[in-house]
């Protein structure tokens, strides 16, 4: 096949965009060692700004956005990388500059590139996808940094979002007592399905308050929000505790107090999924496919088409996201 359907983002005039689905040229894919046919993508965030126009995600337009994708290698000029391989990518310049999963093809360097893990199916590996990923990330840090008493309180903010949702089930899974916080009074007994022994709404922990520090209760958290929510965690952190902070839905800064730092010995910990070294990137998804395997990881997914982008991108810009939106490209 020399060309391929891809969903495409075009800047018609200053600040103005339109996206299609339209024929694409394998031949116009940029450089790279790997060429792959995309089977699944995912939705997150990123994706829904770099499909908005946000040129602090993607300069360059015409473009296909996609930062996650998981598909067969259909040409490779690396020896570690069989054509016919199940694959992995995410992170790295995927779907921001260069053109990403929202394609039927994708070619990128071979370093960014993960052999699919026993374990995983393609379609199991994009409902994590970026989002589950970076959710086990945050469990990663957060038992690296001692969380590991089962008694206590794991709070989770934007639980039905991507990352949240992921990290509430796997918490659960691993058999702690996790909170979930949340804006979305529909989606409380999806959580509770989930494992959430408690549902706390967002207001309680978005507003603003003067006080450095408030009751201690939270053995660990994992916090996709940001802003005032991101201090009003901390402040409420155990003796000890950490929080793993891994987005902005609220706000990208925040203001805050040494006092919990340094009379509680707590620890803020920054989460990053793009950049981290290929080696440790197939460590955690080896993970994600052996001893953190959801068992319940089918009931996380949303599947979607090509056709059904446009609206889903839109709704996650509304905030009216929930759960993982799995783009099937074979559709």
């Amino acid at each position: 096949m020399s060309t391929f359907k891809a969903f495409e983002v075009t800047e018609v005039a200053d600040r103005q965009f339109e996206s299609a689905v339209v024929e694409k040229f394998i031949a116009d894919l940029p450089a790279g060692d790997v060429l792959i046919e995309v089977h699944y993508s995912s939705l997150n965030y990123k994706d829904a700004l770099s499909a908005s126009g946000n040129k602090g995600v993607t300069q360059n337009y015409p473009h296909t956005p996609g930062i996650d994708a998981a598909g067969v290698i259909a040409e490779s000029g690396d020896s570690g990388l069989a054509v016919g391989q199940e694959v992995i990518v995410i992170g790295y310049d995927l779907g921001m500059n260069t053109a990403g999963g929202f394609g039927q093809y994708v070619r990128v360097p071979a370093h960014w590139v993960v052999p699919l893990p026993d374990g995983l199916s393609l379609r199991e590996s994009m409902i994590l996808g970026t989002a589950g990923f970076t959710a086990a990330l945050c469990l990663e840090k957060l038992f690296l940094n001692g969380l590991d008493d089962k008694t206590g309180e794991v709070l989770v903010t934007g639980a039905t979002g991507g990352v949240g949702i992921v990290a509430v089930a796997l918490l659960s899974q691993l058999g702690y007592r996790v909170v979930a916080s949340t804006g979305k009074k529909a989606s409380h007994d999806r959580l509770r399905a989930l494992g959430a022994s408690e549902i706390l709404d967002r207001s309680e922990l978005s507003e603003s308050n003067s006080k450095p520090m408030v009751a201690e209760r939270w053995a660990g958290a994992v916090d996709v929000v940001g802003g005032d929510t991101l201090f009003n965690v901390i402040k409420s952190l155990r003796y000890g505790a950490s929080v793993a902070a891994c987005g902005l839905v609220q706000s990208p800064m925040f203001s805050a107090s040494v006092f919990p730092f340094i009379l509680r010995g707590v620890n803020l910990l920054g989460v990053d999924s793009v950049q981290l070294p290929l080696s440790h990137k197939k460590s955690v998804w080896n993970k994600l496919a052996e001893e953190w395997k959801l068992a319940n990881l089918d009931t996380l997914a949303t599947e979607i088409g090509l056709d059904d982008l446009q609206d889903c991108l839109q709704k996650i810009l509304a905030g009216q996201a929930e759960g993982r939106w799995i783009l099937n490209l074979k559709r």
